[in-house]
């Protein structure tokens, strides 16, 4: 049985982010993941006070079961788009069947670290405001190109900068743009309490694609959320704290 995206909304409470990071360490981490490995695999330790290893794996399986989780987001040929735009270099992304999901996406145990690298692209080269004017734009950070999110992504033919918000891959709606800027506010990630809408990791960009391809595809508030909510589960199991593992 597929998990149901339709599950109530938990809204998450808006804070501040932290943005204090030491980048190039963000950056050499997220290089070594890819390079060492497309398909990384999650690991959880089990320590005092924590959750036993069956007890884990039980709730895993409920996050993420054997037959995997649909979203509800029209794929076609964006795994093709992306391949012509050099966002992905075919040769160095590996395993090309997760360029070719056909109806909608189905995450599981077996595509869930190259459907994150997939995400990742998409939002990486979609051209969009919240990465032209929004705080991945500040100089205090020395530009765009020193977060985990972009110094990080090594699997495009050339250098990743060369696809920041640069392909039109989608087109929003000034209605759809507004829905994406707002829910990205709101949608932090467990590991660094930074919002969608400053995409400086990998999680976070990946996040920002998944929203712009549903409001792209007139979902509404609601299914955004419970998206977002679904797919964090799954990239965040219990206990687990870091962006990059």
């Amino acid at each position: 049985m597929l998990l149901n995206m339709e599950n109530e909304i938990v809204e998450a409470i808006p804070q501040k982010p932290d943005h204090s990071r030491f980048l190039g360490v963000c950056i050499l981490i997220a290089g070594v993941l890819i390079a060492g490995s497309v398909l990384y695999t999650s690991r959880v330790p089990v320590s005092k006070g924590t959750l036993s290893a069956q007890a884990l794996a039980k709730l895993e399986k409920q996050v993420l079961p054997p037959e995997g989780v649909v979203l509800p987001i029209a794929w076609g040929d964006m795994g093709k788009r992306l391949v012509e735009a050099g966002v992905i270099d075919q040769e160095k992304f590996g395993d090309i069947s997760v360029l070719e999901q056909k109806g909608n996406l189905v995450i599981n145990k077996d595509n869930e670290h190259t459907l994150l690298n997939l995400l990742w692209a998409f939002g990486l080269a979609n051209k969009n405001e919240i990465l032209e004017k929004g705080p991945m734009m500040d100089q205090k950070y020395g530009g765009a190109g020193g977060f985990a999110s972009t110094g990080g992504w090594t699997l495009a033919a050339g250098d990743a900068m060369d696809h920041y918000s640069m392909h039109q891959l989608i087109t929003l709606t000034p209605e759809q743009q507004e829905l994406v800027e707002k829910t990205s506010k709101n949608i932090f990630r467990p590991c660094c309490k930074n919002s969608t809408y400053f995409p400086d990791c990998n999680h976070g960009m990946a996040m920002l694609g998944i929203l712009e391809l549903l409001a792209s595809q007139d979902k509404s508030e609601k299914e955004l959320y419970a998206t977002a909510e679904a797919v964090n589960k799954i990239w965040f199991p219990p206990q687990q704290t870091s962006c990059t593992t």
